[in-house]
């Protein structure tokens, strides 16, 4: 049977990644510490820095086998402003992806975590949430 969940992660960080190789290495041991798998494919997961001044920040979006994982940070506020969704059709919890936050000094974290099989379901998150400082 398959799930259909998503979780939706809103973080204010002091450490916003603006590199674009460690921001690649942080997804790629976010897809393994929730036990998914990134589909062979180049350049997955895709990511890339823009400069525009004004909406300077990363995205950066993978293809998982069960389905995708996207991000969206802003480095040119302090504290910077870090978006994520994981969507998949296997169980993950949810907590493991917030805990995964820690590298990036995270002031504040709001996250929801939903079942989309037949309706938009809130899931409680099982864990507390990640205390920051």
């Amino acid at each position: 049977m398959l799930d259909h969940k998503h979780l939706i992660v809103r973080a204010e960080t002091l450490l916003t990644p603006s590199s674009v190789p460690a921001t690649v290495r942080w997804f790629k041991q976010l897809v393994e510490k929730i036990d998914m798998k990134l589909i062979d494919l180049p350049n997955n997961p895709n990511c890339f820095y823009m400069d525009t001044p004004g909406n300077r920040g990363l995205t950066c979006v993978g293809i998982i086998e069960t389905s995708h994982i996207a991000l969206h940070c802003w480095d040119e506020d302090q504290p910077g402003l870090f978006q994520l969704d994981v969507y998949s059709c296997k169980d993950f919890d949810p907590m493991d992806v917030v805990e995964h936050f820690r590298c990036f000094k995270p002031i504040k974290i709001e996250h929801k975590f939903l079942d989309r099989e037949h309706e938009l379901i809130e899931l409680p998150l099982g864990k507390p949430a990640l205390a920051v400082a």
